[in-house]
């Protein structure tokens, strides 16, 4: 039987290329992929982020409660209020904010789903050599198992051997 080992290679994808030479050279496969991702963002990224982690956040909301309480207060009481009630500018600031807000929000989600898509293609990649590994192993056991049992049948064929000379080849032939 004959295998057509460069066209089993030819067939093979690029990633799976990658994880067979690890294995052949006895490389680690494994990477942070944090340390990858973060590598690639800019400085917009990075802000968005940070932004978005932020707006997320409880510390947000009460700051942004307290303002807004301290703005109505301000409006309410003051002599001169620079937004009398029914507070126009205070729903144009906050229209302003979530025009602004959701699509900061939507980039870091966007980056995020990135991210899991690039933590994926790691978990693929570091299970792909660790099957290759275990396959490989279990050649080598089942390489070792064949080894022993010709041994054993090696040893069982002499000693079969020594009884008939002890018995002088009166023993009972093995089926």
């Amino acid at each position: 039987m004959t295998v057509d080992l460069q066209g089993l290679l030819r067939a093979l994808g690029e990633r799976e290329r990658a994880i067979l030479a690890h294995m052949l050279r006895h490389t680690r496969v494994t990477r942070d992929p944090n340390v990858v991702f973060d590598e690639r963002l800019t400085f917009g990224d990075r802000l968005a982020d940070r932004v978005a982690a932020f707006g997320g956040s409880w510390t947000f909301i009460i700051l942004f409660l307290g303002a807004m309480g301290i703005w109505m207060l301000r409006n309410v009481e003051s002599a001169a209020p620079f937004d009398p009630y029914p507070f126009i500018l205070l729903n144009l600031v906050l229209s302003c904010l979530a025009a602004l807000q959701a699509p900061i929000i939507m980039m870091s989600q966007n980056r995020q789903a990135a991210k899991d898509r690039l933590e994926a293609q790691h978990d693929y990649e570091v299970n792909l050599k660790a099957e290759m590994e275990i396959t490989a192993l279990h050649l080598k056991l089942d390489e070792l198992r064949e080894q022993q049992w010709a041994a054993l049948m090696g040893v069982q064929e002499r000693q079969l051997e020594m009884l008939q000379r002890l018995t002088g080849g009166n023993a009972p032939a093995t089926p």
